[in-house]
């Protein structure tokens, strides 16, 4: 039996509104002491060794790093409470599980659902992300000549930035049968965007909206979570993966795919990546197309 606050089951929850997003925990075991929430850090760039209280109660997430470890009590905790807890890569470069988790009601996954199945809000939905990723809003209404647009600019942003990193460019190229003949830049684009997508996967996942349904992104079953990835294509995953590219060019020792995971990872921490994609998948719903 189970006895009245030995885990703090008896707490009341606190709304997701009244939280204050995500906690980042690896090498250390999660568990529970007295009704607390506690992680005992065997120490890393990120959390210094120690034992830490976890205020659960005000968090909507625990990312679960690498080396981490759960004990049965505080998952059941977390569940109580309602604090979701996903296994991740280093500095969220890669999503290994997502249980049920979110905000307490369904109204973002409702607004999605509602501003996607009219053809008109959805293209206001993405012309919304276009003026996220560019700066303004496109004067056209037509799929088609946004995504020429789109296109285009994206071309554009390739160059710069190849220009920029010193990576010799000669365009986009992937062979989804032979990922591994493309030159090391392209090479390091599709390391670099498998990492955002894992961390826009979080951020939708953390929302509770609904992946399939996408507003640029049609057949794919992640469509909304490539929409997401696509909003820090050209201020995330470009710029890491040809600073990747340019470091293994100079240094051939190095692994390409660690290199891109490596930046990837404190490129995420620095920019607070995942909450940021958050409060843009908020953005966008927050007005009706």
């Amino acid at each position: 039996m189970v006895l009245a606050g030995r885990l703090g089951l008896e707490t009341a929850r606190i709304p997701h509104a009244d939280r204050h997003g995500l906690v980042w925990l690896e090498r250390g075991q999660l568990y529970v002491e007295d009704g607390t929430l506690r992680f005992r850090a065997a120490g890393s760039d990120s959390l210094a060794a120690g034992d830490y209280a976890i205020p659960f109660q005000t968090l909507s997430l625990v990312l679960l790093g690498p080396g981490g470890s759960v004990s049965h009590d505080a998952l059941r905790l977390l569940a109580r409470h309602g604090t979701g807890l996903v296994a991740v890569g280093e500095g969220g470069v890669r999503l290994y599980s997502a249980p049920q988790i979110g905000p307490d009601d369904s109204m973002l996954a409702r607004r999605q659902a509602r501003l996607w199945a009219d053809p008109d809000t959805r293209l206001g939905i993405a012309r919304r992300m276009f003026a996220l990723r560019f700066g303004e809003v496109p004067p056209h209404q037509s799929p088609d000549v946004l995504r020429g647009i789109e296109g285009a600019r994206i071309k554009e942003a390739y160059r710069l930035l190849a220009h920029q990193h010193r990576v010799p460019w000669n365009g986009r190229r992937y062979d989804r049968q032979n990922p591994g003949a493309a030159d090391i830049p392209n090479q390091a684009i599709n390391h670099a965007a498998t990492c955002v997508e894992a961390a826009a996967l979080i951020a939708v996942a953390a929302t509770a909206t609904i992946p399939q349904l996408g507003f640029v992104h049609e057949d794919s079953a992640s469509a909304f979570v490539l929409d997401i990835a696509d909003l820090v294509r050209t201020t995330v995953t470009v710029p890491v993966a040809f600073a990747a590219a340019r470091a293994c060019m100079d240094d051939p020792a190095l692994a390409l795919e660690r290199e891109v995971r490596r930046r990837a990872g404190a490129a995420f921490r620095k920019e607070n990546l995942i909450d940021g994609l958050i409060d843009r998948i908020k953005t966008l719903f927050e007005a009706e197309g």
